[in-house]
């Protein structure tokens, strides 16, 4: 299996995967000619070995040409050169000629910076005006790092702990802590640490980055190392300042039995309580969420002397344990709890926008064997069309379904 791992012992940032890709092996002249598809002017691609604590890689820079030096401008150049909204961004790219894989993945990584940005500021996704990643040479960082991916073609990408940094950092909003709030929200339910460095390590570029195309969080690998490539950062630490990127191939993943499902080892956290009412519970649903919990159940149970009570069931991946097990002692009245290790079956599933008389709908998908299985529309489209039709929620589906049908 080939599996393009990130090692982010010193962080990661735009620049530095751009260096890393092209270290890897990546032709830097394809990769400034699919870039070139975007449209864009007023920049400049370059590549120069350099090393950062005796470790020797590759730099990425961006350089952005004087307006003097370009004569007459594009429109994208005026367009892209300051803040620039996500919905503007999003046009940018979609109408592009680059590959689909690299378009597919370079909106996943602005999509997710796009809602991390527009939960910090309390504003639509769409009205969010980037700064720092809306600059024209984030945005070469971004697709650059989305064709670079698509060309080494890897089975599956994966990532070890990231570390964060420390101290603080200056941006277009001020002087903020490290991590920023974006950056924290990005690497939501992601094995992180911080205290490394005195210094901003991970980027929100690179958290977008890693939060839209790692396929598994790993601390233990069996493989076998084919290259390495070392993107260096732009500041000279006590420490290397540089990314590790590896391409690998790994045994084939173990399972009991074939089968066309994903398996994973993940963790269960219950407690049993009853001394708490029904507003504070789905309040504390809401925070083991927010925490970073894969799927939370609340079950009636009988306890001890006749109590009805409820069981809290937390199931959970290895990496944001610690902050569900703060969350359930702070936010319930829980004064322990049992873990149990847990063995999950899943089927691959795609979610997918259906453009139709009723808008855009949302329709999640299962596939078995490469076969779609079954699909249905999330429940938040079909009550919209439910209430603006004054119909039953259930009959929703057949009212999409008829219209799919006289599209056939």
């Amino acid at each position: 299996m080939r599996t393009v791992h990130f090692d982010c012992f010193a962080g990661i940032s735009g620049d530095m995967t751009l260096g890393a890709l092209v270290d890897l092996g990546v032709d830097p002249e394809l990769l400034q000619q699919e870039l070139d598809k975007l449209g864009v002017s007023g920049w400049k691609l370059r590549f120069q070995r350099d090393q950062r604590g005796g470790i020797s890689g590759t730099r990425g820079v961006v350089e952005l040409l004087p307006q003097t030096a370009q004569g007459t401008h594009d429109h994208h150049q005026g367009e892209h050169a300051g803040h620039t909204s996500w919905k503007e961004i999003r046009h940018l790219i979609a109408h592009s000629s680059i590959s689909a894989g690299a378009k597919q993945r370079a909106l996943a990584i602005f999509g997710r910076i796009a809602e991390a940005e527009a939960q910090v500021h309390g504003r639509p996704v769409d009205a969010v005006a980037f700064h720092e990643v809306g600059a024209l040479d984030s945005i070469i960082d971004i697709v650059g790092t989305a064709i670079g991916l698509d060309m080494l073609q890897p089975d599956r990408i994966t990532c070890g702990e990231i570390e964060l940094g420390g101290g603080t950092v200056t941006c277009a909003h001020g002087v903020l802590p490290v991590p920023a709030p974006a950056t924290l929200l990005l690497v939501r339910g992601l094995p992180v640490k911080t205290g490394g460095f005195t210094q901003e390590m991970t980027t929100p570029t690179g958290a977008a980055i890693l939060a839209a195309s790692v396929d598994e969080f790993v601390s233990s690998q069996r493989f076998t190392e084919i290259r390495t490539g070392y993107g260096i950062g732009t500041r000279t630490l006590d420490k290397p300042n540089v990314l590790r990127l590896s391409l690998r191939e790994e045994a084939a993943l173990e399972q009991e039995g074939p089968g066309p499902w994903k398996i994973e080892d993940l963790i269960l956290l219950e407690t049993n309580i009853d001394d708490m009412t029904g507003e504070a519970l789905g309040f504390l649903m809401e925070r083991l969420f927010e925490a970073g919990a894969l799927d939370v159940t609340f079950t009636p149970c009988m306890m001890k002397k006749s109590r009805p009570g409820t069981r809290v069931s937390v199931l959970a991946a290895p990496a944001p344990l610690d902050s569900l097990r703060r969350t359930l002692f702070q936010e319930s009245s829980a004064i322990g709890f049992r873990e149990t290790q847990v063995r999950r079956l899943s089927l691959e599933r795609e979610e997918s926008l259906v453009a139709g008389a009723y808008g855009e709908i949302r329709r999640k998908t299962v596939f078995f064997e490469g076969k779609a299985l079954r699909s249905k529309i999330e429940y938040e489209d079909r009550a919209r069309i439910a209430r603006a039709r004054g119909i039953a929620l259930e009959a929703t589906e057949r009212l999409i379904a008829g219209e799919r049908a006289d599209k056939t």
